[in-house]
C-alpha cells in the first residue's frame, strides 16, 4: 500500500497548478460493508500526523480568571464564560467562531454550559471542547493539537481529512498519510476489506485513485 499512495500523492501535486494559497492534501474514503447506524461502528479518530499539518491551527479556550491569562499567554484565543449564552442566542455568531478554530478548549466548570447552549453547533462539527483540568498548562495541550486531525465518519460511508499541505515533502506527506491510513483501516473490521473507494487530491485539484492492496 506504500508505494500505491506514494504513487497517488506525486500523480495528484503534479496534477495541480500552483494557486495563489497553500492548498491541502487530503485523502477521501468510502467505506462498504458497515453499519453506520450503529455509532460503535462510525470512525472518530484523533491522529498524530508525524510530520505535522504544515499549517498553523487555531485554538480557541472558554476560560476566566487564571486559566484564561495562561491561553492567552499561550496565544490560544479566550472566550469569557459569560460570553457562552449570547453566543447560544446567536446561531450565526456561534457558526462563524466554530467555523474560524480549528479545534476547542474549556474550563472543566464550563462544560455543561457549553454543551447546554452551544452544543448543537460545535457536536455536529466535532468541535466540542476539549477540558483543561485546572492543573493542567493549556499551552501543552494547543502545542499536542498543531499536529493532530480528526478523522470522522459520523453515519456517512465517505469520509475526508488533511494528510498536510503541499508546502511540504513528498516523504513528509508520505508519512503522514501512511499514519492515517494505518489508523482508519486498524478501526475497521476487515480492515482495508472494508475500503470501497480511496482517493487522493489537493484542494482544487483532481483525484488520484489509490489502488486498495489487502
Amino acid at each position: 500500500m506504500e508505494q500505491n499512495i506514494s504513487d497517488a500523492i506525486k500523480a495528484a501535486l503534479e496534477a495541480a497548478p500552483e494557486r495563489k494559497f497553500v492548498e491541502s492534501v487530503d485523502f477521501a474514503i468510502t467505506i462498504k460493508d458497515v453499519d453506520l447506524k450503529n455509532p460503535a461502528n462510525r470512525v472518530q479518530e484523533e491522529i498524530r500526523l508525524p510530520s505535522g499539518r504544515g499549517r498553523d491551527i487555531q485554538v480557541a479556550m472558554f476560560a476566566g480568571a487564571e486559566a484564561a491569562v495562561k491561553a492567552k499567554e499561550a496565544g490560544i484565543f479566550v472566550i469569557a464564560p459569560e460570553e457562552i449564552e449570547e453566543l447560544g442566542k446567536n446561531k450565526m455568531t456561534a457558526k462563524k467562531l466554530a467555523n474560524k478554530y480549528d479545534f476547542f478548549l474549556a474550563e472543566v466548570s464550563q462544560m455543561a454550559l457549553i454543551g447546554r447552549y452551544l452544543g448543537v453547533v460545535l457536536g455536529p462539527r466535532g468541535k466540542m471542547p476539549r477540558p483543561c483540568p485546572p492543573n493542567v498548562d493549556p499551552g501543552m495541550i494547543a502545542a499536542g493539537l498543531k499536529s493532530t486531525v480528526v478523522v470522522r465518519s459520523r453515519d456517512r460511508i465517505t469520509f475526508h481529512t488533511a494528510i498536510g499541505t503541499r508546502t511540504q515533502s513528498h516523504e513528509e506527506l508520505l508519512a503522514n498519510a501512511i499514519a492515517v491510513w494505518d489508523r482508519v483501516t486498524r478501526k475497521l473490521e476487515r480492515g482495508a476489506g472494508n475500503i470501497r473507494s480511496f482517493y487522493i487530491k489537493t484542494t482544487m485539484g483532481p483525484s488520484h485513485k489509490v489502488e486498495v492492496v489487502f
